[in-house]
């Protein structure tokens, strides 16, 4: 078994099933950007794992906002935020 020296760069090959559309997304992609088929896949896999990520992470810290502001009264009642919500976005009263 070989040991990888920090910061040595490994990398795993994958087989992916994609639909025959995805696959011809992928490939006008690849051809408008001038990259390489694989090199933009993994580029888009890593984008879409470090979002997941970092969406996880915000809406853990909004849960906790929240819980922070209930523990220190600083809330409101559901038909104050729905009023509100009808008038932001023009809603009938009974939606």
């Amino acid at each position: 078994m070989r040991r990888l020296d920090v910061g040595e760069f490994c990398s795993m090959t994958i087989m992916v099933n994609l639909s025959p559309e995805v696959e011809a997304l992928l490939r006008d992609k690849a051809s408008q950007q001038g990259q390489d088929i694989n090199s933009l896949a993994s580029e888009l896999l890593t984008s879409l794992l470090e979002w997941e990520v970092k969406d996880s992470e915000d809406a853990i810290k909004g849960i906790q906002q929240g819980l922070n502001d209930f523990e220190i009264d600083r809330f409101r009642s559901f038909d104050e935020f729905a009023e509100e919500q009808r008038r932001k976005y023009n809603l009938p009263a009974d939606s």
